[in-house]
């Protein structure tokens, strides 16, 4: 059975997810250091019994192209660039690793609030260049912290600005209000979370219909704000973005997830105070172990005639 695998990271810190699929079937990943093309994806998956993906976009045009396919697994947690419905539709089961990345997100998320308000990349990139700027910006002690989506990682996040002092509000149209206080947060409107606070940082799932912080609902967040995400680029209209930060409006953004990535040509490229990352939030040792170890073992799973654990 063959396995073909299309992201670089997997496996690259531990030997126990290739483990467990060398034991399940015959592995293949022929770029162990950059994604694979989307037109050599093509070619190889009619031969595929399993695949296991990083952020490909794997819809259902692709899936009709493979007749063996049993399983896709998606190297992280959330599964929005694969065509789920689509899967189940021919019988190919669909699966993740729900939490395994959790705690590294939300580090790099808290990483890029300080990294952003007090202006570190600037400084940083000053100094190497012979500067020696004071730039200022303000402490988190005190402010109020805007969370997204209240999932596993908006939790720990809030956890991590708790210990710092920060006052807490939390948006999540599936939770209700005792889910919010037993994390001593305050559940508020989308609205209110967006324009009532000093930092937001967003922890949702990719959207279909546009980006959800739209140039109105960014005009309305306060004068001075920062913006952090570590999510999806899709949720974020990076041209208002770009503008309202050129303009003053907003303070700082720390950006880690974009609308199409490697994000060339994209205006924050250029835009003022801002801290970008190159979708790294999974990348610690911890997460890529957990996520490989998680995702191979499903796939053997499904392989081997089984239900998987973790099926999106």
């Amino acid at each position: 059975m063959t396995i073909l695998i299309t992201t670089p990271t997997f496996g690259r810190f531990s030997t126990e997810p290739w483990r467990i699929l060398e034991a399940a079937g015959e592995v293949s990943r022929p770029h162990p250091d950059k994604i694979m093309p989307p037109e050599e994806l093509r070619e190889r998956i009619p031969h595929a019994e399993a695949l296991i993906v990083g952020m490909d976009d794997i819809g259902a045009e692709l899936l009709d192209a493979a007749p063996k396919l049993r399983v896709v697994a998606k190297h992280g947690v959330g599964v929005d660039t694969i065509d789920v419905a689509a899967a189940r539709k021919r019988g190919i089961r669909v699966v993740c690793a729900p939490g395994s990345n959790s705690r590294a997100v939300a580090e790099l998320a808290f990483g890029l609030m300080l990294a952003a308000a007090r202006g570190i990349g600037g400084s940083h990139a000053a100094v190497r260049e012979g500067g020696w700027p004071k730039l200022f910006g303000p402490e988190l002690h005190g402010r109020t912290l805007g969370v997204l989506g209240f999932g596993r990682i908006g939790r720990l996040l809030a956890g991590y600005a708790s210990a710092f002092g920060m006052d807490l509000v939390a948006h999540d149209p599936y939770l209700d209000a005792e889910s919010f206080a037993a994390q001593g947060v305050r559940g508020v409107s989308f609205q209110e979370c967006v324009s009532e606070v000093d930092f937001l940082s967003l922890h949702l799932p990719g959207s279909q219909d546009g980006p959800l912080l739209d140039r109105e609902a960014l005009a309305s967040m306060r004068q001075g704000a920062v913006l952090v995400n570590t999510a999806r680029g899709g949720l974020v209209d990076e041209s208002a973005l770009a503008e309202l930060l050129t303009g003053g409006h907003l303070g700082a953004a720390g950006i880690d997830a974009f609308s199409v990535e490697p994000p060339a040509g994209n205006p924050l490229l250029t835009a003022p105070n801002v801290v970008l990352t190159s979708h790294l939030g999974a990348c610690s040792h911890q997460a890529n172990h957990n996520m490989g170890a998680l995702v191979a073992e499903d796939v053997a799973r499904v392989l081997h005639g089984e239900p998987p654990l973790r099926e999106a």
